[in-house]
């Protein structure tokens, strides 16, 4: 499998499951399909969109209208689906934590494609991992969940990043670089959730 073939695939699983997240979290709002689908679409495809205008590059689903369809399918299926079962309001955050992987990784991995420096890669990377969750979170009305005191989000999705771009800086092929880079995020997050595990933050000064 070459790298490219990696990066399509783990694309459209990261466009479907972020569409998937976009739909469950919209369901607290009680919106009705086409708001469900839209904020599916803008968590699926907002991250990449932000990364390929940064780097001067062809939209990717401008170009490829599959991620389109797998956006639309995707969130069209969860919609009714969340509407016949009994659904945990967290549990998006588990699809969530994969799609922070995947994207992450393959945001990473187009960045150096791009020819971009190893510190801008690495934010690309992280933009692309993010910030479609900010836009659903935009589109629900709440503060977006990398913005609040909680466990690592953002921070895992940068060092995930990293870790890709170091193993193949040592000489990793780009492949097992990537599931390692992928594993680690996924980790990492999942971790985070469980035991809490958060950056430093400000406090209130009532609390000093």
């Amino acid at each position: 499998m070459s790298v490219d073939t990696l990066l399509y695939w783990v694309g459209l699983a990261a466009v479907a499951v972020n569409a998937l997240t976009g739909v469950l979290d919209s369901e607290r709002k009680q919106m009705d399909l086409v708001g469900a689908l839209l904020v599916g679409f803008a968590t699926a495809l907002g991250g990449g969109t932000v990364r390929d205008l940064l780097l001067d590059r062809n939209v990717f689903w401008v170009v490829d209208q599959t991620y389109v369809t797998v956006a639309l399918g995707t969130g069209f299926l969860t919609f009714f689906v969340a509407r016949a079962l009994t659904i945990p309001p967290r549990l998006f955050l588990i699809p969530d934590a994969l799609g922070l992987a995947l994207f992450t990784v393959v945001g990473t991995q187009v960045a150096l494609q791009w020819h971009t420096p190893w510190l801008v890669a690495s934010l690309m990377g992280m933009i692309t991992g993010v910030l479609g969750g900010v836009i659903r979170d935009i589109l629900c009305n709440d503060v977006p969940l990398v913005f609040l005191k909680g466990e690592l989000y953002a921070s895992a999705a940068w060092l995930g990043a990293m870790t890709l771009i170091g193993l193949q800086a040592v000489g990793f092929h780009a492949i097992d670089a990537s599931w390692v880079a992928m594993a680690v995020v996924l980790v990492l997050r999942l971790l985070a959730m469980r035991y809490h595990l958060t950056l430093p933050a400000f406090g209130s000064r009532s609390e000093r």
